[in-house]
């Protein structure tokens, strides 16, 4: 396969395949003699595995000498290990998930105190934004919960102040809930509805210029891989759209 479906098959986009082979991390195959790069399954294993380990907090230097070691091992064990890392995130989704359940629940009965999860910033801007209660905002405010329990310090700081200047402006709150009237919408919808595209289009073009400024550049981290456990809640065309979302974003 060639590069553009490498990327499609792990949800990413070229760019970042590139940038892995640039850094050195993700070996790249040589040229044929038709002048194009053929990929083949341990090139798209090798990519599943970078990700997984950028994720996990590991640096590329770290992630490089790991992917350098699975060259000498055979591809049955190393999907083996893949598939039982696969099962353990899988639980840590569960688990947090209940947790975040919990915790809304808590929010929107008003009873969190200063010792639970939720900080004080995140239920301030609920209530600024005054979110409504619909499948797709629920979905939303869960996200939020996430991003207020278990981001770093400073990646909370960064995305509350954005948060906070988005909620501070009448209109682009108004815009906000406009998305989720037109997501609530596809909620019946199939996953090919033409309603999708547009409105990815322009729920990227929104997050981009409001949610992804002041200093935070788009990385090649932006991926759907990321996004996908969390789509459950959602029906399929709501789902769609967001996958188109991050598509666009990882794209820029």
């Amino acid at each position: 396969m060639r590069i553009g479906e490498l990327a499609a098959l792990l949800g990413v986009s070229t760019r970042t395949v590139r940038y892995y082979h640039h850094q050195g991390v993700l070996p790249e195959p040589p040229r044929l003699a038709n002048g194009y790069r053929e990929y083949g399954m341990r090139d798209a294993i090798a990519l599943a595995r970078v990700r997984r380990l950028v994720a996990l907090g590991l640096s590329l230097d770290e992630a490089r000498d790991v992917i350098a070691e699975d060259r000498s091992r055979e591809l049955p064990e190393i999907l083996a290990e893949i598939d039982a890392d696969l099962a353990r995130q899988e639980q840590e989704i569960r688990d947090r998930r209940r947790r975040l359940a919990q915790v809304l629940q808590r929010a929107e009965a008003g009873t969190l105190g200063p010792q639970d999860t939720a900080s004080p910033d995140l239920l301030a801007f609920l209530k600024a934004v005054d979110l409504p209660s619909s499948q797709a905002a629920a979905w939303d405010r869960e996200l939020l919960v996430l991003m207020d329990t278990v981001a770093a310090a400073p990646e909370r700081k960064r995305a509350f102040t954005m948060l906070d200047a988005l909620a501070a402006d009448p209109e682009l709150t108004a815009r906000g809930h406009e998305f989720y009237r037109r997501l609530d919408e596809l909620a019946g919808a199939e996953p090919d509805d033409p309603r999708i595209a547009p409105l990815a289009a322009e729920l990227a073009e929104y997050s981009l210029r409001h949610l992804m400024t002041n200093g935070a550049p788009i990385g090649p981290e932006w991926d759907a891989e990321t996004m996908e456990p969390f789509l459950d809640g959602l029906a399929p065309a709501q789902a769609e759209v967001i996958r188109q979302v991050v598509r666009h974003i990882a794209g820029r």
